[in-house]
């Protein structure tokens, strides 16, 4: 998929709704191709979906420039895709295939394209904050013009590299967004219980000095309009912007994880406030017809079916591929 062009979100039309709106779809239908494969015993290891959370990733996506750096976490696959990952690429990574994204040497939680600037998902909760924070000081240093991105969710706002990440990217106003996806629990348990403030990411931001936005993450124009914002307050050296965008994620936190302890009138709620509903009543708005989203369904329906079939057919990963591209053979001929 191509990464959108820059647009001016004052002047945001019909016609670039509606590609932000198959962009979403072809995300949601690649996770939906994803538990499918999983079921099948098609899929190595576990995935972490990210259903739900596609106006996060592709508003955010739609605001930066090509070169600007991405890292997410081990939920990322919207953000590969929204960054230019192919949805086969995607899917042949997580079924250990040769034409995987990172050659099956990351699976689901290790999604990576650095030529689009998606500098990888990160397993460990709020390890990638402090990495965004080198790569705009490089981008500093450098005078690029280059804004780096973290997208990470509630639960890494109680872990200390958070806080580390913003302090020193606020000593140096540094060109840096945080974006929180907050889905409302960290792994099974609801942030609030465990938190001291409403809002985990956007209520610890004057601690910083650093402006906060509060906003609809499932509203990919609002997503859109607030990163671009914020993004142009970084290019200008203004420092950075700490994002807390309110989602909810349709599966369990991974897969085997049903989702029980959520209160099922929560879940009902969320529902109705998906994504690709919000953007359908703002396409209606603007002018767009319901065909024409329909046509942008199917289009996006027929991407991942041409993919799952294509993921499907690839060979295997080859083993003995398996120490390339890598910085240390494991040795300790390093030390000496």
């Amino acid at each position: 998929m191509a990464l959108p062009t820059d647009q001016d979100s004052r002047t945001l039309t019909g016609v670039d709704l509606l590609e932000l709106y198959e962009q979403m779809a072809v995300i949601r239908n690649t996770e939906t191709a994803a538990h499918k494969l999983f079921l099948a015993g098609l899929v190595k290891g576990t995935t972490h979906l990210a259903a739900g959370h596609e106006a996060v990733a592709v508003g955010a996506s739609a605001a930066l420039h090509v070169d600007d750096y991405v890292f997410a976490t081990y939920r990322g696959h919207h953000h590969a895709i929204a960054r230019g990952a192919s949805p086969e690429a995607c899917l042949a990574e997580l079924m250990s295939k040769a034409t995987g994204l990172c050659k099956a040497k990351g699976g689901s939680m290790h999604l990576t394209k650095a030529d689009t600037g998606m500098l990888g998902s990160y397993a460990i909760v709020g390890s990638h904050l402090p990495m965004a924070v080198g790569a705009a000081w490089s981008a500093m240093l450098r005078g690029s013009g280059q804004v780096a991105v973290a997208f990470f969710g509630d639960g890494a706002t109680n872990i200390g590299a958070f806080h580390e990440a913003l302090n020193l990217a606020a000593v140096w106003s540094l060109p840096v967004l945080f974006i929180c996806e907050n889905n409302l629990y960290m792994e099974y348990t609801p942030i609030g219980s465990v938190t001291a403030v409403p809002n985990p990411a956007a209520d610890r931001a004057s601690a910083y000095q650093l402006p906060a936005e509060l906003i609809d993450g499932n509203d990919v124009i609002v997503v859109r309009d607030t990163v671009a914002a914020a993004v142009e307050r970084a290019r200008a050296g203004q420092g950075p912007t700490i994002i807390e965008a309110l989602t909810y994620r349709h599966f369990g936190h991974s897969r085997t994880d049903p989702a029980k302890y959520r209160p099922e009138e929560e879940v009902q709620s969320w529902l109705a406030r998906d994504p690709l509903t919000v953007a359908r009543t703002r396409l209606k708005e603007l002018g767009v017809s319901d065909e024409a989203v329909d046509e942008a369904d199917a289009r996006a329906q027929r991407t991942v079916d041409a993919a799952v079939e294509a993921a499907k057919a690839a060979p295997d990963a080859d083993p003995a591929e398996a120490f390339t591209d890598v910085w240390a053979d494991g040795g300790a001929v390093w030390r000496t």
